[in-house]
């Protein structure tokens, strides 16, 4: 099964240049199987990380960033691969006729 963890946080205005540093130089102790990191208006950052596992298990997760970097508290949330969706691949591109 994969599990995508994502991670958001919302600078302090003007920081988001530095909280999207931050977050992209945080090591995290496994590797996942893929990780991406997209910002967005209003100094946002979010960071994805996929991993093999379980959707409980137990997978490191990116820390609170420092006091006055963040404008609000990290939001979080997990979430797994939908059945049927592993198989999928490029098939797509058949179902819309290319």
């Amino acid at each position: 099964m994969t599990v995508a963890l994502m991670w958001e946080a919302r600078a302090v205005p003007g920081r988001g240049g530095e909280l999207l540093a931050w977050a992209r130089h945080q090591e995290l102790p496994l590797r996942p199987l893929r990780r991406e990191t997209l910002r967005a208006p209003q100094d946002r950052v979010l960071v994805i990380t996929w991993w093999d596992a379980a959707y409980d298990a137990e997978l490191p997760e990116l820390p609170e960033p420092e006091d006055g970097l963040v404008a609000r508290a990290v939001h979080r949330w997990r979430f797994e691969s939908a059945e049927g969706d592993e198989d999928r691949g490029d098939d797509r591109d058949d179902e819309r006729g290319e």
